[in-house]
């Protein structure tokens, strides 16, 4: 309590003009309001500033309908939290001060309340939100989901699942804020198991929960939980949703299943553009240039316009596929035809294009002239190109530049030492691996898996915490036995490994 009273004494002070507030604004026609005006045209006035993303207006004009001596009703004060909560690194003070109001006007019913505790979730104040929260006696529905939601997004999973144990509903909406939160945090497991307790429950997705859903199963490769999922959209009547299907696309290509994105793709009865990104970006994560060309094409005879994400898709195909002279030409397409200024993913596009190619030199000369800084990324890209070509003094030039982008990175120092490995320069590979330690860089493991009856296994190099691993790897002995019957030898030059 003793919190909660000096917050609101800290703020609650005469209203402040809002000239000191900085934020986004648009173009705008300004609706005049007279100052005789009722509190209803006051706050439709508000309300039209706070829709129109003009933040620093809404808060003029509460000022001068304060002045004018009308005071805010708590319709008012929802428009003006709401707003807040959208500019969260620009309305903290005026968000806290409006607390202040609510507390000295008496007007702490559930929606005022709840939009106290989404602005300062949304401000990154959740120990204010957590006050604000206990200390309300009535909670509906949606503040026992705003406050999950606060804290699933900063990453407080254990709070949130404590918060969600304790509402006394829980409905689709609930459910889905927890889900979300933990695809967002990258617990793809997680999020399904909380999937299969929602339909334990009898709760009934929405799409929002399966567009959740099936992104969990891209990230963890999980083909047949994703059927599972389809069938799921396909018995709730959710065939002819455009985000879902698009999410479908997605989940299908990335987990390498590419004729079931086609199929659902032509099964659509609606496209948007993010229906077309997504078979093309799929395509060309699949190494399927041909296709991505096409429908690359195809789109805009369908009238769609291209966008960054399009030729991104189009530039990966073209560079896995070699094909630099039409790599080249969409680049300068994209930005003499389109309009379209080139971003980093771009260049980093036309770089790996022309290092998989062996062309170092065109490699350079574009990163030499890129308008950024290149990330470690695009600069890894060239060091794989020299391994390929042998040419390590170029490569000790780019590990400088790289070593600044990304002290911590360990992939590229574990590139230059299996170069040196393999050109016999073991002194040089070995002062590798003591600049990584000196630094205090370890080689992160590369992690596999295996979808088995729809549960996601992983492992990684010489794991043996599987409670089965003595059979994995009598397994494995009798794969290694049958590639060697069969003529199989491994490559002399990446036989050796410093890690």
């Amino acid at each position: 309590m003793n919190l909660f009273i000096s917050i609101t004494n800290q703020l609650h002070a005469p209203p402040h003009h809002s000239s000191n507030l900085s934020f986004p604004t648009k173009p705008h026609s300004t609706p005049t309001i007279e100052p005789n005006s009722t509190v209803s045209s006051w706050t439709s006035s508000i309300a039209h500033h706070c829709r129109t993303g003009r933040l620093n207006h809404a808060a003029t004009n509460f000022t001068r309908m304060r002045l004018a001596g009308v005071e805010p009703n708590h319709i008012t004060l929802v428009t003006l939290l709401s707003a807040c909560a959208e500019f969260p690194f620009h309305a903290l003070s005026f968000g806290a001060s409006l607390h202040a109001l609510v507390y000295k006007f008496g007007f702490e019913n559930v929606k005022v309340g709840t939009a106290v505790i989404d602005m300062y979730c949304k401000c990154n104040r959740l120990d204010l939100a957590r006050l604000c929260f206990e200390k309300m006696g009535f909670k509906n529905n949606v503040t026992w989901n705003t406050m999950v939601a606060g804290l699933m997004r900063f990453g407080d999973v254990g709070d949130a699942v404590q918060v969600f144990d304790e509402m006394p509903e829980r409905g689709v909406v609930s459910y889905t804020v927890l889900i979300d939160g933990f695809v967002k945090k990258g617990c793809y497991e997680h999020a399904l198991e909380w999937f299969h307790a929602m339909q334990a429950d009898g709760v009934e997705p929405d799409y929002v929960t399966i567009v959740s859903v099936v992104s969990a199963c891209a990230n963890l490769g999980a083909l047949k939980l994703g059927l599972w999922v389809h069938r799921v959209v396909l018995d709730g009547g959710m065939k002819d949703n455009i985000r879902v299907n698009n999410s479908l696309i997605d989940m299908y290509s990335r987990c390498g299943c590419v004729e079931f994105a086609v199929q659902v793709f032509h099964g659509m009865s609606k496209r948007n553009l993010v229906s077309w990104n997504s078979i093309i970006v799929g395509f060309a994560l699949n190494g399927n240039a041909e296709q991505t060309l096409e429908y690359f094409y195809r789109m805009q005879k369908e009238g769609f316009e291209p966008d960054g994400v399009t030729f991104t898709g189009a530039l990966t195909a073209c560079s896995h596929a070699g094909l630099v002279d039409e790599g080249r030409k969409l680049f300068d397409v994209m930005r003499n035809v389109h309009k379209i200024s080139p971003r980093i993913e771009h260049y980093g596009c036309l770089v790996d294009l022309y290092s998989r190619a062996g062309m170092l030199e065109e490699a350079l000369n574009v990163i030499e002239n890129m308008p950024m800084v290149p990330n470690e990324v695009v600069l890894g890209s060239v060091l794989a190109a020299c391994k390929a070509a042998g040419d390590i003094r170029l490569a000790e030039k780019l590990m400088r530049f790289i070593s600044e982008l990304d002290p911590s990175g360990d992939s590229n120092y574990v590139l230059l030492s299996n170069m040196y490995a393999a050109g016999g320069e073991w002194q040089k590979a070995s002062n590798v691996r003591r600049r990584m330690k000196s630094r205090g860089i370890e080689k992160n493991p590369g992690v596999s898996s295996i979808e088995i009856n729809g549960v996601v296994k992983q492992f990684v190099a010489g794991d043996k915490s599987h409670i089965e691993s003595e059979l994995i790897y009598d397994m494995l002995d009798n794969l290694s036995r049958e590639l060697m019957i069969s003529g199989y030898l491994p490559e002399a030059n990446v036989s050796v490994s410093w890690f």
